[in-house]
């Protein structure tokens, strides 16, 4: 095996780049809490796993050295577009806990992340946190190299890339718009209930002038979006799993030409 390895160390490092490039853009992999060396090796060992199916395959190596570099460019180029998607899919968690955090009184509480590299809203930060947890639980790491690894060989090469770069612009578009759809989904239940929690509290202010319930509004918002969040947890646990479901089914599609960034 390491000697084939060593005899085609040009397809070894075209596949190596694509799994790196996946790899850092991919959701938790990509933070600076996994070390840089774990990536490079963790997208080594994936390279060595699919190198054999990959020549069999009869990946065909160019013999110029201009062509090898845009090989390399576009391996790299579809690595990330993978990555991207997911982390698409996974950031609309926090988007969620962004929507409603500012309702529920939270919005100047901001902590920082240390796998996005950003602050967000303390509630942003906690719907992360499930999201890893059920992104983990549901075997998103093994999908990730199946469909990402092994599925991406399959269904496209670095030369099918500049062909079908329509389908991918408008994937990237698609998304985009996804990511706030998805979001504005999740956030909507505690949201719109905040959002009535603040019309009553106006309403009964305006019928009783004498009562400060500016004051009380603050506490009573945040108390309501805790018992909504841990009645409704099952629910969006729910959503979770199965917006990464789909999210996976999405990205197979892409890869294989039969779907256009549909949102998840």
């Amino acid at each position: 095996m390491l000697n084939e390895i060593v005899a085609n160390a040009d397809l070894f490092f075209v596949i190596a780049v694509r799994v790196l490039a996946m790899i850092e853009t991919a959701p938790l992999l990509s933070g600076d809490g996994v070390p840089q060396v774990a990536k490079v090796g963790l997208a080594g060992f994936a390279a060595a796993a699919v190198f054999p199916w990959v020549q069999e395959a009869g990946y065909a190596m160019p013999a110029n050295a201009g062509a090898y570099v845009a090989i390399v460019a576009g391996e790299a180029m579809i690595g990330i577009i993978i990555g991207f998607f997911l982390t698409m899919v996974f950031n609309a968690f926090t988007t969620a806990g962004q929507f409603f955090s500012l309702q529920m009184g939270f919005g100047a509480s901001e902590t920082y992340d240390p796998l996005a590299q950003i602050e967000i809203p303390v509630v942003g930060q906690f719907l992360n946190l499930i999201a890893m947890f059920v992104f983990v639980s549901t075997s998103g790491f093994q999908r990730l190299f199946i469909i990402g690894v092994r599925g991406s060989f399959q269904a496209i090469r670095a030369v099918d890339l500049l062909a079908r770069r329509a389908d991918f612009m408008a994937y990237v578009v698609g998304s985009l718009g996804a990511l706030f759809q998805n979001a504005l989904i999740l956030a909507f239940p505690i949201f719109g209930t905040l959002l009535l929690v603040s019309v009553t509290t106006g309403l009964l202010s305006k019928a009783a002038p004498q009562i400060n319930l500016l004051t009380e509004g603050f506490p009573i918002s945040i108390l309501v979006a805790f018992f909504l969040m841990a009645t409704a947890m099952p629910f969006m646990i729910e959503a979770f799993s199965g917006l990464i479901d789909t999210g996976f089914e999405n990205v197979a599609g892409i890869l294989q030409g039969g779907v256009r960034g549909a949102a998840p």
